[in-house]
């Protein structure tokens, strides 16, 4: 069985859908799958990665050919009995029309442009769904990252829940608990002038809820508490509504935003943090929750979408538009010593479920069942 993956997105500096399809590709590579394997991305570079699997590259042609004549050459040439999608982008579906003897895998991550347009532009969403309903019947399988994502494709898209095949993420075994805490606390304190604090990590953008969060916040800070709250994450669609309700409750000095933090200081900013919340709106899955109960960090979280798969009894989970119930439940952990550690316990427990080496077999099976291999 010989597989093709579409990997450009490993070309640039990593993020959700980056992680899973790094994670996913390394442990393949780890359970000798390499030779197997055909990366079709843009350009070659030294990591470990590429240098394992053999590789086709997706010609260098105007931006708007791309989809329509560099990809599928691309796929084409690479000769594989399978291509695996790693996410949907507008730009990839007309690789789903031309090099129909080639079986075609696609796993989605959500349907946020779907079910929330208002967190990106209105092209942008635009395109996004008009592609993802012309690909979405030409695949020969799903995989979905949870079981709230594989819902929403049966109800939304009308996908028979036989061609949908759910395998959770896993995260990288970088994220663990630090022993020694007070050295990790020193080191974000004298890089990053920080001492005791809240953490978000995650894109500042409207599903995200963070304007609540702020709320729940200055609550807390109205009632003494000494934390600050730590915001790690880009700007996205329309993260000046964050911003000005930092400003109208004057918290300016209260939330800071670290900027881009590599990920061996990120693994000591979760460890560092006293509480970790993530009252996003809808997840397709909520890697940052699982990051910080793999630390040893507290989560106290929303109780819609997938974030109960993830979290389940091992965190706090809340209405996310309750500004009273987030910040008592922000409160309860930041207090109460004895919840705090038996959440820390729980969390380091429950984040055992989750491995990138799981996913990686479980899709391994996936690619081998649609081809009747199995």
């Amino acid at each position: 069985m010989n597989v093709g993956i579409l990997s450009w997105i490993i070309d640039r500096q990593r993020t959700g859908v980056d992680n899973y399809l790094y994670g996913t590709l390394e442990e393949m590579i780890k359970q000798g799958k390499s030779q197997n394997i055909t990366l079709i991305h843009h350009k070659k570079n030294d990591d470990p990665v590429y240098q394992r699997c053999k590789d086709v590259l997706i010609p260098h042609i105007p931006l708007n050919l791309t989809c329509y004549l560099g990809m599928p050459y691309a796929v084409s040439k690479a000769n594989v009995d399978v291509v695996h999608f790693p996410a949907h982008w507008h730009t990839q579906s007309s690789s789903f029309f031309l090099n129909r003897n080639v079986k075609k895998i696609l796993t989605i991550h959500d349907l946020i442009p779907l079910l929330y347009p208002e967190s990106y532009s209105r092209n942008l969403a635009r395109r996004w769904n008009t592609s993802l309903k012309l690909i979405i019947n030409r695949a020969d399988h799903l995989i979905a990252v949870s079981q709230k994502t594989k819902e929403d494709c049966i109800e939304y898209l009308n996908i028979p829940p036989e061609n949908i095949t759910v395998i959770p993420n896993g995260y990288s075994n970088a994220f663990h608990p630090i022993t020694n805490g007070e050295k990790v606390k020193k080191h974000i304190e004298s890089t990053y002038n920080l001492d005791k604090y809240i953490l978000f990590i995650g894109r500042v953008e409207a599903r995200k809820n963070l304007t609540t969060l702020i709320k729940a916040f200055h609550k807390l800070k109205k009632s003494g508490l000494s934390h600050k709250l730590a915001i790690i994450g880009g700007m996205g669609w329309q993260h000046e509504e964050v911003l000005r309700e930092i400003k109208r409750l004057d918290l300016q000095s209260e939330v800071v935003f670290p900027g881009y933090v590599p990920e061996e200081d990120l693994v000591k900013f979760y460890n560092a943090a006293d509480l970790f919340v993530y009252p996003s709106l809808y997840e397709g899955f909520g890697l940052p929750p699982l990051e910080a109960m793999a630390c040893g960090t507290p989560v106290v979280t929303s109780n819609t979408s997938s974030l109960p798969e993830v979290v389940g009894d091992a965190g706090i989970m809340v209405d996310p538009m309750d500004v009273d119930a987030l910040a008592d439940s922000m409160q309860r952990v930041l207090t109460d010593d004895a919840l705090h550690e038996k959440l820390r316990n729980m969390g380091i427990t429950k984040a055992q479920e989750f491995s990138w080496e799981k996913t990686a077999h479980e899709t391994w099976q996936v690619y081998g069942q649609v081809l009747n291999d199995y």
